[in-house]
């Protein structure tokens, strides 16, 4: 029984071109790229393999090669990170018995996400995928009304059923909720975390369906799963004392580095 990370990187971000190699200050004024902090998360991670960066960027396998990360190379017709990670597995001829999809725009991805993930989809043999889920409390919560309402693309929402079985993800803040939630009270929103547990045999047969109108839409590659019926499980995470946000837009990258300072990443 074997778990690989592969991190999707590519360097023709539609938001934030060149996004895995943008530097970002942590607590101590050391300046790391994305994709060096996504490889450091991913490395941290017990019960894990084999790491793998995937790109079709000679620039980003260069950088990462350097500080000593496996690379695959891979199609620049890849549409997301899905399908860059089954290329991947495909390309190096990878029979694990769980794929993990650890997206390269989130570097404060704590270890026990990945960790409870891998638990998740093992304790629910239905589930073709898996993929976690926090709570929000009332001030996360406005600073994803905020993003939209400034019209950026801030962090996914996730909306799931009985047994954590998702319904549906989308960019804007669902469901909808009545009034105003307290800045440090629990709310009824779920902010989706970009990672992602695949069984294999899922994860080649996602690659062979054309694109979703839902993912087209809202931009989410996981709608294409849900479009096609496929149960995707929604594994609830606890921050823990951890403060969590993906690198979506340049402006995000002085909220990341505030949140490195205050929890002393270095």
């Amino acid at each position: 029984m074997s778990v690989v990370i592969v991190i999707p990187a590519r360097f023709a971000s539609t938001r934030f071109p060149g996004k895995p190699l943008v530097e970002l200050r942590g607590a101590g004024g050391q300046a790391r790229s994305l994709i060096r902090r996504s490889w450091d998360a991913a490395i941290g991670v017990r019960g894990i393999d084999r790491v793998i960066v995937a790109t079709d960027d000679d620039r980003i396998r260069d950088h990462a090669r350097a500080f000593g990360a496996e690379v695959a190379m891979t199609s620049p017709d890849c549409r997301n990170g899905t399908e860059r990670c089954a290329e991947a597995v495909a390309t190096l001829g990878l029979t694990p018995e769980i794929v993990v999809n650890l997206q390269g725009d989130a570097p404060l991805t704590p270890a026990w996400f990945v960790e409870d993930l891998v638990a998740g989809l093992r304790a629910d043999p239905d589930a073709q995928v898996a993929t976690p889920v926090l709570r929000c409390t009332g001030a996360m919560r406005a600073d994803l009304i905020a993003d939209r309402h400034a019209g950026r693309v801030g962090g996914t929402t996730a909306v799931f059923g009985h047994e954590g079985r998702a319904l549906y993800f989308s960019k804007e803040v669902i469901p909808f909720v009545p009034g105003d939630v307290a800045p440090d009270a629990p709310s009824p929103v779920f902010h989706h975390v970009g990672v992602y547990a695949y069984r294999p045999a899922a994860l080649a047969e996602y690659a062979t369906w054309p694109e979703g109108a839902l993912e087209r839409l809202e931009g989410l590659e996981q709608l294409r799963f849900l479009e096609r019926g496929r149960h995707v499980r929604c594994v609830e995470v606890e921050a823990g004392g951890r403060q969590f946000w993906e690198l979506n837009n340049p402006q995000d990258v002085p909220r990341l580095e505030q949140m490195m300072q205050d929890m002393a990443m270095m």
